[in-house]
Order: C-alpha cells, then structure tokens, then sequence
C-alpha cells in the first residue's frame, strides 16, 4: 500500500529536506549544464544556505508548498507572486523526489502553485524556466498546458559562473490563465 502525500506550507525547520532534495534534483537532472565541479561538491550546502535564508525569513510573495509521505518530504513547490509584468507569477522551483514521481505529486504542486496565484493575484498568469537539456519536464509541463514562449541563457547558481558548463539555455513555459492547473488540487 502507497503512503498518502500531504501537502501543506513549509515552516524554516523543512530547510534542509527542501535543499537534500532540491540538489539531488539538480545532480540527477542538470548534469551537463551545471558544473560536475559543483553538483558534486558545493550544491548541497549552496542550497542548503538559499533555503535555510527563504524558509528563516520568507519575503512577502513568496510561498513554498510542501508534499510529505510517511514523514518524509517527497516534493515541493517555491512560487514568487509578481515576479514578472507580463507573465505574471514565478514557479522558481518544483522539484519531486525521482522515486516518487509518476504518481501525481508534481501534478498536485503545480496545482497548488495554481491556486496561490488566482486566490491572491486573480488574472495573473504562471510561468517558470526549464533547462532545454531538460525534455522530460517539458514534456510534463506540455502536458499540462505550457507553452514554450521564450528561451535565454541560465544564470549560474549563486551568481557563480563557474558553476555552469559554458552558457546552457532555459525555456520559459507560461501559462497565461493558470487555473485549469487546479484541478489537479482536487485529486
């Protein structure tokens, strides 16, 4: 039998399962265009020191969700309210442990992410930036209704340039009426 997932907001004691998990996601999926340098050396405390500051002293606007399974976190959302003029709401982070993926965690986050936005920012519209290397979530985001608008050039982690592989290109997916994301809320 599968453990029911929970979701809630995060509280600053979930800092350091957020950053674990945030840079086993990075390890596993931005090899390549993140230094090997980095992913296995630093990223874990780099993380580590970005969540703990987010989660010790959250900015207005900023809303992390949380999905556990049988006390353990197995995913989580980070959302930026007004983060852009034209596209409206920030996704900055989703991330599901590689283990639980598949049975609608990310789904739900999305969702939650969703809901945020029209509950607090009603007409607002939803985007987030995914590493082109990256297909198998943009495929997910597809799925879902996003639609590739825009591509650029990542910003190294920490504003370290050091941290990326040359100059690797994201894609900005956006949703712009983010509330069909929502039925995924009620599952």
């Amino acid at each position: 039998m599968t453990a029911q997932v929970h979701y809630r907001l995060t509280r600053a004691s979930d800092a350091a399962a957020v950053a674990a998990l945030h840079a086993e996601s990075w390890q596993r999926h931005y090899r390549g265009a993140y230094s090997d340098a980095f992913l296995d050396g630093d990223v874990v405390a780099e993380r580590a020191a970005v969540w703990t500051q987010r989660l010790t002293d959250p900015q207005a606007g900023q809303l992390t969700i949380v999905a556990e399974s049988a006390g353990l976190l197995v995913g989580f959302v980070h959302t930026v309210l007004d983060a852009d003029p034209v596209f409206g709401a920030l996704v900055d982070n989703l991330h599901v442990d590689y283990q639980q993926k598949r049975r609608g965690i990310g789904s739900r986050l999305m969702g939650e992410a969703a809901q945020i936005v029209t509950r607090q920012r009603p007409g607002a519209g939803l985007y987030l930036w995914v590493l082109e290397q990256n297909v198998a979530a943009q495929g997910f985001y597809e799925a879902k209704g996003g639609v590739c608008v825009e591509r650029g050039l990542t910003q190294a982690p920490g504003g370290v340039p050091a941290h990326l592989n040359g100059a690797p290109i994201k894609l900005r997916y956006a949703w712009s009426d983010p509330s069909p994301l929502i039925g995924c809320v009620s599952r």
